[in-house]
């Protein structure tokens, strides 16, 4: 994000799913370290390395062992989870989404314009921040 000429603001979003605490302060450091232009150390280890072990893994007994203990414990019919929940729990299970429609009035519109302006990003992302904050 460019703050002005002589200031920008780097911004990361990662989904929880790819990154934890350990990973992110390591990625938090490395950029401060490139920043400062210092070079990394070389990895002495890669992902493909675990993906190789994980691999070897795979093919060993205590893995065969695992995968035949779980299957057996989820063979058959699982139960459905009933979570107390708002409502009740519709007896055909459905996926279909809804949307909401409306329209802005034009001092609404050109705030939000101006918003995303001011800020040099577009309308989709001023949008998207708010929908997340709220």
């Amino acid at each position: 994000v460019k703050v002005s000429d002589e200031r920008h603001l780097l911004l990361v979003d990662m989904h929880h799913i790819i990154s934890d605490g350990v990973s992110v302060n390591i990625l938090i450091r490395e950029f401060g370290e490139l920043y400062n232009n210092r070079t990394l150390s070389a990895l002495h280890i890669q992902y493909k390395d675990y993906a190789v072990w994980q691999e070897g893994f795979k093919k060993g007994d205590v893995y065969q062992t695992q995968e035949a203990y779980w299957l057996k414990q989820l063979e058959g019919e699982l139960p459905v989870l009933d979570l107390p929940a708002d409502y009740t729990r519709p007896p055909v299970r459905s996926f279909a989404g809804d949307k909401v429609s409306f329209t802005l009035d034009q001092e609404a519109a050109s705030g939000l314009h101006k918003l995303a302006r001011e800020n040099g990003s577009t309308l989709y992302m001023v949008l998207l921040a708010a929908y997340t904050a709220l």
